[in-house]
């Protein structure tokens, strides 16, 4: 057995260990506390909220094309060049170089490298050479930041400081893609994509190796590296940056050496574009983008891709240019041009003068926003409505005759009347007085409604136009326009335009029918070109069109669509003054043909979207004359669109059998003796129109009349019409002339009335010759029923209504 001294000696030696381990164990657990301590800190301030590091500064807005073109870079709010793209957007190898360059330890340190600031401060301070800051990406990142003065030390401190709080709220990654989106590169520009399309002119994940390696070098000496000022074409560099840009290469094979064939590359001549070269394309349409989104004010960065195609785009601007240059002896200085894929109701170009820059015409005026009174680009829309409510079809004939609306006497454009024309001819011949007499027929809704619903804005009240919005009594805008024309090659469906590609297709409202919208195509396509060769339109893409020209000669328009599109042309000055050139047809049609030769002669695809016939649609024969159901009589048929269950159904009453008399050669009275007489046909056509050809020296022979079958009846005859007064109109006569003030009561009639009655509340006051007026003098104001009946026993009558004023 041990002796008990050894005992206590191994205890003691045993207490002894055990004092040491708890000691070492008591000093590892406060490590272990602090380390965790520190982790939960460091874990605290990472996920403490905090803002991204691209809001830090504002950015610029780079707005792009359908195709990827660059139309505008616009200056952040601080007057920087300066646009946030993802690191993941950013050529590696330009990422690569930036490290390789400035901060080879950038993946390992805490924000600073210690031996970089002691090189550095032994060789500025010590050695007095050139000053080197020793800073690392973190803390460059800091000085742009915070503003901070780092030639001194304790400026450099705090940059140390700013640093290490960077690392401990931001990640690795964050902290390199915010340096290279806001590292300078000289003058305003800032940030590896502006900077890429600055002098470059394309996209950071596009460089190649000689380009990203020059760019890596230059935000370590910008004011050295790129001169003061800009060239008309290139940037002024110094003769040191190339030299930088081929040391970097020569490090840069030491990790890449499968780059040495790219040698020659750095060999060749270096050449940096101008800032002045920063594309400044489609600037109204760009403008209206940035107004829309107010996306110049936003603190983050925006890449904004729109539907405009460029190339579309340029030759709307030179087919302008090329215009307005040749018809400035005429006063034609200033146009605008809108194209629009009604596929997708895309915007492809926008111009929005004929130059943006000149001040002389307000260039920058967006002249596809303006309201301007349409003329009569409106009048389509209006046959359109007659179709679908049943007041016509295409074939059918209208008066072109003077006509009084009420206190509205509207006038041709050319000052003559053409008497009888069918609707289809008095919407290609643009006639005033059909269009407005349609237009008086329309209900549920009028044209005001429908464009209430078809979103044009700023309208005045339905009562403040009447039936002068008919000839562009209102204003709308050429983007207004274009949906409209685009509502019709969609077939009755309107849809908003776009101008964004993020903006979203909606599937559209219907305002018009399948049906109705076909017709008034299939009219408008008939519209031959001003410069048509007679027998070449079959020949010739089709095209869909019409013509406006308002009040005083202040605006001319084009307006339709061929193959997929929709063009919309206004020639006129935005400060309203009117030119007896601004005639649509003679000023606007020209160039909307030229665009239209210009995009089939650049190849652009035109092929018309497939448009199937609608199934409720239907060919019927008329008989030409009056475009009514042809009677046996009728000499000439033809073919006319109708709609069944809303085109008007009447029976052609213009060519009318007459027996006559073979002894007398009068008409023969009932009964007739078929042995001693025989049939003739006559045209009965009403009394305004019978005026109108015997003024045009085209009399048409008058029915005879036997006075002697005076009391025969005529069941076939047109009833009268009366046109004065109008339906639904207040007479307004002063009281002191009463008594002296007559109204004049008018009426249309068939061929053969010889004498009209006129009677006021069941009170005869006279009678009228056709085409006379009878003049009625009012006894008081009130409401009074005007009734006139023909010699044949028709009538009809109007409500009159009558107040009286001081």
């Amino acid at each position: 057995m041990a002796s008990q001294p050894t005992l206590v000696m191994l205890s003691m030696q045993i207490m002894k260990h055990l004092r040491i381990a708890s000691r070492w164990i008591a000093r590892w657990q406060n490590w272990l506390v602090a380390a965790a301590l520190l982790l939960a800190v460091l874990a605290g301030c990472r996920l403490w909220p905090h803002p991204a590091l691209r809001s830090w500064l504002p950015s610029s807005t780079a707005v792009y094309d359908s195709k990827g073109h660059l139309l505008r870079l616009t200056l952040a709010s601080d007057q920087q060049y300066r646009l946030w793209v993802p690191l993941k957007d950013i050529s590696p190898q330009l990422v690569d170089g930036v490290l390789l360059h400035e901060d080879r330890w950038y993946a390992w340190h805490p924000g600073f490298n210690p031996y970089g600031l002691l090189r550095g401060a032994w060789v500025t301070y010590v050695r007095h050479r050139a000053p080197q800051g020793g800073s690392t990406v973190t803390m460059q990142l800091a000085r742009l930041l915070w503003g901070l003065n780092t030639r001194t030390p304790l400026g450099k401190l705090r940059q140390i400081g700013r640093a290490v709080q960077l690392e401990l709220f931001y990640s690795k990654h964050d902290i390199l893609e915010a340096y290279l989106n806001f590292a300078p590169y000289g003058a305003n520009v800032q940030g590896v994509a502006t900077a890429s399309l600055v002098y470059f002119g394309k996209p950071a994940s596009e460089l190649t190796l000689p380009e990203a390696l020059t760019l890596a070098v230059i935000p370590q000496n910008p004011s050295r590296h790129l001169l003061s000022g800009d060239g008309v074409d290139n940037a002024l560099i110094s003769s040191g940056l190339a030299d930088a840009r081929n040391r970097l290469y020569q490090d840069w094979l030491s990790r890449h050496p499968q780059d040495a064939g790219l040698k020659p590359l750095f060999a060749l001549p270096l050449a940096l574009r101008a800032r002045s070269r920063l594309p400044f394309e489609a600037p109204h349409a760009v403008e209206q983008v940035l107004a829309a989104q107010q996306l110049n004010d936003s603190n983050r960065s925006a890449m904004v891709t729109t539907t405009l195609d460029l190339d579309l785009q340029h030759i709307l601007e030179r087919q302008i240019a090329l215009y307005v240059k040749r018809k400035a002896s005429s006063g034609i200085v200033n146009a605008a041009a809108l194209l629009l894929d009604t596929r997708d109701m895309s915007i492809k170009a926008m111009v929005g003068s004929a130059d943006y820059h000149n001040a002389a015409i307000q260039g920058q005026v967006n002249g596809t926003l303006a309201k301007r009174s349409p003329g009569s680009t409106l009048k389509p829309f209006i046959y359109a409505l007659g179709f679908d409510q049943g007041v016509l079809h295409p074939q059918t004939v209208l008066r072109d005759v003077p006509t009084a609306f009420g206190p509205y006497t509207p006038e041709n454009f050319d000052g003559h009347f053409l008497g009888p024309i069918t609707a289809t001819q008095a919407l290609i011949r643009s006639r005033n007085i059909p269009a407005v007499w349609v237009a008086s027929q329309l209900h549920e809704p009028s044209l005001y409604d429908f464009l209430q619903q078809a979103g044009i804005g700023r309208l005045a009240s339905e009562q403040h136009y009447g039936l002068s919005l008919v000839l562009g009594g209102g204003e709308v805008s050429m983007q207004e326009l274009a949906e409209l024309y685009a509502m019709l090659a969609n077939r009755g469906v309107l849809r908003p335009l776009r101008l964004r590609a993020d903006d979203p297709e909606p599937e559209g409202t219907r305002l018009l029918s399948d049906e109705a919208s076909y017709m008034v195509m299939d009219i408008l396509r008939q519209n031959p070109r001003p410069d048509e060769v007679i027998g070449a339109q079959g020949l010739r893409l089709p095209v869909y069109w019409k013509t406006g020209t308002s009040w005083a000669f202040r605006d001319a328009w084009t307006a339709g669509s061929f193959g997929p599109y929709v063009l919309v042309v206004w020639i006129g000055n935005f400060d309203g003054s009117g030119n007896p050139a601004f005639v649509g047809v003679e000023a606007a049609a020209p160039l909307y043909f030229q665009i239209i030769d210009a995009l089939r002669a650049e190849h652009v695809p035109l092929n018309e979207p497939i448009r199937a016939m609608p199934a409720g649609l239907r060919r019927v024969q008329v008989c030409l004359a009056s475009g009514n159901l042809p009677t046996q009589w009728c000499p000439q048929q033809g073919p006319a669109w109708f709609i069944p269950g809303k085109s008007p159904i009447r029976v052609d009453n213009i060519y009318r059998p007459v027996v006559m008399d073979d002894a007398t050669g009068m008409p023969a009275c009932p009964p007739f003796d078929g042995k001693r007489t025989h049939v003739e046909v006559y045209e009965f056509w009403p009394s305004d129109l019978q005026r109108v050809f015997q003024q045009a020296g085209m009399p048409r022979r008058h029915p005879p009349v036997n006075p002697d079958c005076s009391g025969s009846e005529h069941v076939n005859g047109l009833p009268p019409s009366i046109t004065s007064p109008l339906r639904g109109s207040t007479y307004t006569l002063r009281l002191k002339q009463l008594g002296e003030e007559r109204i004049p009561f008018t009426v249309t009639n068939d061929a053969d009335v010889h004498n009209l009655y006129w009677f006021v509340d069941d009170a005869y006051v006279g009678r009228s010759a056709p085409g006379e007026p009878l003049y009625w003098q009012p006894h008081g104001a009130g409401r009074y029923t005007v009734r006139v009946v023909d010699d044949h026993g028709l009538a009809d009558q109007r409500i009159l209504d009558v107040t009286l004023v001081e």
